[in-house]
């Protein structure tokens, strides 16, 4: 197990982590998301080792994991960070830098586990390439591919699809996940993209300015956000007052709606004057305001015509989990 235990870390006497305290399972993906400047590759760095902590101390079952000021070299060999600065050796080929950490003692196997490897993230065609004739996209995979050659227990990715093209990206979640989950590998993932987190992370930590707001299992986070900014991590989300969908509520809360929850009608809720229609492949995004001037998103199957007006509703049970109360 790993355990996070109340750490802080100021950077020139400016406080970046503030008493991140969590504890990981062994085989648990945890997903650390949160706008940039948050904390999330500082915290990657405080727990692989990295950095000298100010307070709080970070455990892997057990064994304490000791900063800079302990370690000539710092990091803990049973720990793997892949950061976005990928650390290939740029003038050999990417069969050579996937092999550097495979065992001297075992070379008549090496062949065949980089070619694993390297078909786990899509390099199979680029195995006698030199690292530096590849684009940063084909460098973030064979930095990758070398992390997984270490086998270690805990993988910690700082925004690991960054550089690749949109259209890989969906392949490489869909191997490379699953694959670490089959051998047990706790895996922390520092991303600002909702793709890297929604279906593969098992829990969510939140970090705003360096606290440490939300930590729950991802279903559960998305569907019931404390707050604003939380939901936002995930993608598009409505902010209304209570009382516009529900007139009689006594409260001056609020709810959060993102797009695919409201549901159109022609008849009763809450009147949207079209404003634009934003196609999304499958769906439409549209784009409406209301007499008061407050702007909604909902999705569509179909493009509607400026200026029409619609009624949206959400479904009561939704009230009930989503209502947040206003700060006064």
């Amino acid at each position: 197990m790993l355990n996070v235990e109340n750490i802080s870390f100021s950077y020139q006497k400016e406080p970046v982590l503030k008493n991140i305290d969590f504890s990981l399972e062994k085989g648990t993906h945890l997903a650390i998301i949160g706008e940039s400047g948050s904390g999330k590759s500082t915290l990657l760095k405080a727990i692989y080792g990295l950095l000298q902590l100010d307070a709080g101390s970070v455990r892997w079952n057990g064994t304490k994991v000791l900063g800079p000021n302990f370690n000539l070299i710092p990091g803990e060999n049973y720990m793997k960070y892949v950061s976005q600065d990928f650390d290939l050796m740029p003038f050999t080929t990417v069969f050579e830098n996937v092999a550097e950490y495979l065992s001297v003692f075992e070379m008549d196997k090496h062949q065949a586990r980089v070619d694993e490897l390297l078909n786990t993230v899509a390099m199979t065609a680029f195995a006698n390439a030199k690292v530096k004739d590849l684009s940063g996209g084909q460098k973030q995979r064979v930095a990758l591919a070398k992390a997984l050659a270490q086998e270690s227990d805990i993988l910690l990715l700082d925004e690991p699809f960054s550089s690749i093209d949109q259209f890989k990206k969906y392949e490489l979640r869909h191997k490379l996940f699953p694959y670490l989950k089959e051998r047990g590998v706790t895996i922390i993932t520092a991303t600002h993209d909702p793709e890297d987190v929604l279906g593969f992370a098992d829990k969510v930590l939140v970090l705003k300015d360096g606290v440490q707001i939300a930590h729950e299992p991802t279903r559960k986070l998305y569907d019931r956000p404390k707050e604003k900014y939380v939901a936002s991590l995930f993608g598009l989300v409505n902010e209304l007052p209570i009382k516009m969908l529900k007139e009689y509520a006594e409260t001056d809360a609020k709810i959060l709606v993102y797009p695919h929850e409201f549901q159109i009608s022609k008849e009763s809720g809450v009147e949207v004057y079209v404003v634009k229609s934003h196609f999304k492949g499958s769906t439409y995004l549209i784009e409406g305001v209301t007499d008061s001037g407050q702007h909604v998103f909902f999705s569509n199957s179909h493009a509607l015509k400026v200026h029409v007006k619609v009624f949206l509703n959400i479904p009561l049970p939704l009230v009930n989990k989503r209502m947040i109360k206003i700060d006064r």
